[in-house]
């Protein structure tokens, strides 16, 4: 692929030819890995450098086996590239225009969300700025996705986010509800250049002008959900204007908002290159795939009343607070920490935090809620069977069962499902940990365990390699 073809035309219109140019020569290298470590769990102690616009990032030395490391499992870390850790940066960075909300909690929508990365990294910059004052919606059109990403923040294990899936026009029917809007949009993927030869053979100037016109489409079906004064994170994996500042520009004209990136953003990085509407992130002027994002703030208007989840009270058997009378045991919130109200999907316990109850109550009424709150458990006659996702949860009552600590060998068994045995244990139900990380839980017979590990997480590939 030369400079001199439609896409590098593109291109140096983005970011200017000698960018161009060195981007051209770092396609084909390979990005180095990546993570970024979750605040709330135990620090992770691996080799690298920091992600200058991530306080959690980390540039690694070289890649492990992420799969082979119990903490990942455990939800200590998220693997994600670094560049797509400035959308982070770019949200942290408005929360301070944002301030506080008077009477409920912040509301943010992550539109495009799987496979969970930035929900994860919006996750964290809620909870350490809000506290349990927040709630975060993570939603993911395509079924199997949603699924993954329900896994990805159950393992992640904050309570205040809410998985749904649903097209971006649902949304129309929380009117101004959500106080920020995330949405990473479908594009050309030029950003995966770097690793995929594929998308590069698959690039073509109508690809790019479909993904113009889908990217407006998505924002405009979910723009009537954005509060009055609220922003919108705007954001792609794609280098082309059209896609980009393009699609910013339309937004503030056609829908009503000012760009307010250069006003919010703080951007001193060496190799962040500002756009006009917002800023771009291309491989070998920084090290990983590549990046867009743009900040807008939608123009105040006359504010419709909001949805408080009243009008729907019958068409809620997911709600927040709806219960039969007696059918949650007592026991349940003897094994979470804080204010939680409880319900039953199916013959599983969920546990949702009381300051956003009512609201997951809302959204169970208008859309397709895939997870809430935490699984503490499922009801087997009388007795409430330790769910997996409870080991994981930030809510999780550390001291509610007994634990066994393992070694790397023992938990790598686990996790793989082979058998473990403790006999030295207690009886009953037991918190499996490693490095003082709860990753699952086991009932101790004795002589053998019953692990509770689900199957559909366990590793799959050999652990002895």
């Amino acid at each position: 692929m030369q400079v001199k073809d439609t896409f590098g035309k593109y291109l140096e219109e983005a970011i200017g030819k000698d960018n161009a140019l060195v981007a051209f020569s770092a396609f084909d290298r390979a990005a180095p890995a990546s993570v970024r470590m979750n605040p709330f769990k135990r620090a992770v102690p691996l080799s690298g450098r920091p992600v200058e616009w991530s306080p959690y990032g980390i540039m690694l030395d070289e890649r492990p086996v992420f799969t082979l490391d119990p903490l990942f499992h455990a939800g200590a870390y998220y693997v994600q590239d670094s560049s797509s850790m400035f959308v982070g940066h770019a949200f942290r960075s408005l929360l301070a225009r944002l301030g506080p909300v008077s009477g409920r909690p912040v509301r943010v929508l992550d539109l495009c969300a799987a496979p969970g990365g930035k929900t994860t990294d919006i996750a964290a910059s809620l909870r350490e700025a809000y506290g349990e004052d927040f709630l975060l919606v993570a939603n993911e059109v395509m079924k199997a996705r949603a699924g993954v990403l329900a896994e990805n923040v159950a393992v992640w294990g904050d309570p205040n986010v809410a998985v749904v899936s649903d097209d971006p026009s649902a949304f129309a029917s929380l009117p101004h509800f959500f106080d920020v809007i995330v949405a990473d949009v479908p594009c050309s993927g030029e950003g995966m250049f770097r690793k995929d030869a594929k998308a590069r053979e698959q690039w073509s100037e109508d690809n790019v002008a479909l993904c113009q016109a889908r990217q407006r489409r998505i924002i405009a079906d979910v723009w009537p959900s954005l509060a009055p004064g609220g922003f919108l994170v705007y954001s792609t994996c794609t280098f082309n204007r059209f896609e980009n500042d393009g699609n910013a520009e339309w937004i503030a004209s056609e829908l009503g908002a000012d760009c307010v990136s250069g006003d919010v953003v703080a951007n001193d990085f060496p190799g962040v290159i500002s756009t006009g509407y917002g800023y771009s992130l291309v491989p070998g002027l920084v090290e990983g795939e590549g990046q867009y994002c743009s900040v807008l703030r939608k123009h105040e208007g006359n504010v419709t009343p909001e949805r408080n989840g009243r009008k729907n009270e019958s068409r809620m058997p997911r709600g927040g607070r709806q219960q039969e009378k007696g059918t949650v045991p007592r026991e349940a919130g003897s094994l979470v920490e804080g204010d939680c109200d409880f319900r039953l999907r199916g013959t599983t316990v969920i546990a949702v935090p009381r300051a956003v109850s009512a609201d997951v109550h809302t959204l169970g009424g208008c859309l397709h809620l895939i997870a809430s709150g935490c699984a503490i458990g499922t009801l087997k006659g009388n007795v409430l069977v330790p769910d997996a996702d409870l080991a994981l949860s930030m809510i999780f009552r550390k001291d509610a069962f007994p634990s066994v600590s393992v070694g790397l060998d023992e938990a790598l068994a686990y996790l793989h499902r082979d058998p473990v045995c403790f006999p030295h244990a207690e009886k009953g139900y037991l918190t499996v940990e490693y490095e003082t990380l709860p990753i699952g839980f086991v009932k101790n017979l004795g002589n053998r365990c019953n692990s509770l590990h689900p199957q559909g997480r366990r590793i799959r590939m050999d652990i002895n390699k």
